[in-house]
């Protein structure tokens, strides 16, 4: 009895990994287990999603220092075509995806960044909002720093953790990536906090601007916004 116990005792010791795992899968909640990992298992609105990964991906030459590809001009489409029809009727086959992309991409300001410097997702509780955020910033290769505007309500506390995310570096982990912030329950913030993130936004470019010397200076301690933000609220 005992060389069986102690080989029955040998052998599970491999298997108690696993075990810890199912019991752990067991007392998760159901939103935490199922919830989406990459881009394909989103199930909102996928006009949504290509818009905000269009717009994430804009960040590229700042962030990563990636030169955009031109798309290559197909000469047989333009000399030929389709059922010879008039440009009017050919801009109509554009879909609303395309019509949003060529916006986005013809409004980048001087740094070549995108015009809008934040994103904001509205909708009711329960859409997927925040977990649309976090698997964009994810599989753009960002690592998604999430704020609470509502639990911040002093405009000191809320500038400091603006500025630590958007300036500074992740050094969790091997890989260093990029911070994109993701202030959740933008619409629960007071008009202090507001007019700090719109003067993060806008003085900032004022200082990217100015001539060599102390400009230059404010710069290079990071005045000038290089990372992207994403506000979420209920009410727009």
């Amino acid at each position: 009895l005992e060389s069986e116990t102690s080989a029955e005792s040998l052998e599970p010791s491999g298997q108690a990994e696993p075990a810890e795992e199912e019991e752990s899968a067991l007392h998760c909640l159901w939103v935490d287990k199922f919830t989406p990992r990459r881009y394909m298992e989103l199930l909102s609105d996928d006009y949504t999603n290509r818009c905000l990964l269009k717009w994430l991906k804009l960040w590229d030459t700042v962030v990563f220092g990636k030169e955009k590809v031109a798309k290559k001009a197909k000469p047989s489409g333009e000399a030929h075509p389709p059922f010879n029809q008039p440009k009017e009727q050919q801009n109509k086959w554009k879909t609303k995806v395309q019509l949003t992309e060529e916006i986005l991409e013809a409004e980048l300001d001087q740094h070549k960044r995108p015009k809008y410097k934040v994103a904001l997702l509205c909708g009711p509780p329960g859409l997927g909002k925040t977990t649309l955020a976090h698997v964009i910033a994810k599989h753009a290769g960002y690592n998604a720093v999430e704020m609470n505007a509502s639990d911040d309500r002093s405009p000191e506390v809320f500038k400091t953790r603006i500025e630590a995310a958007t300036q500074m570096k992740s050094v969790l982990g091997a890989n260093e990536k990029p911070n994109c912030l993701i202030i959740d329950e933008i619409d629960g913030a007071p008009a202090a906090s507001i007019n700090v993130l719109l003067n993060i936004i806008h003085r900032k470019d004022a200082e990217g601007e100015a001539a060599a010397g102390t400009g230059w200076r404010r710069r290079r301690e990071g005045g000038l916004l290089l990372r992207p933000i994403i506000c979420i609220c209920n009410d727009q």
